[in-house]
């Protein structure tokens, strides 16, 4: 369950990125806001199971990947190469962490 949190976090994060590129009006910035909300909430739950750490990797990591390959597709932002080879580079990071990575064990009684 907390790496569902952290997909959602990730996914919500490009909303709200977007978000402060493009806002123009209240209700779009209030959107924005709203989705920062939601994607730090969901970051807290999955820290809850997960090494912070990790999580704030892979968050930072899949979500940043994300937004440049969505930059390539809706906003034409200049492609090469080299940005390709980089965001690879990230998605690679971002699955050997949470391949490598399990939840915290909790004892009894609390940690």
């Amino acid at each position: 369950m907390a790496w569902l949190y952290v997909l959602l976090a990730a996914v919500v994060e490009i909303f709200w990125v977007i978000g402060l590129r493009y806002s123009d009006s209240t209700l779009e910035w209030i959107g924005t806001v709203v989705a920062i909300i939601i994607s730090f909430y969901a970051i807290i739950k999955a820290c809850e199971k997960l090494p912070a750490g990790t999580v704030y990797a892979v968050f930072t990591g899949s979500g940043a990947a994300a937004i440049v390959i969505i930059d390539f597709v809706m906003f034409h932002a200049e492609f090469t190469m080299m940005k390709v080879l980089f965001i690879a580079i990230i998605i690679t990071g971002v699955i050997g962490i949470k391949m490598t990575t399990g939840e915290k064990e909790t004892a009894e009684g609390g940690e």
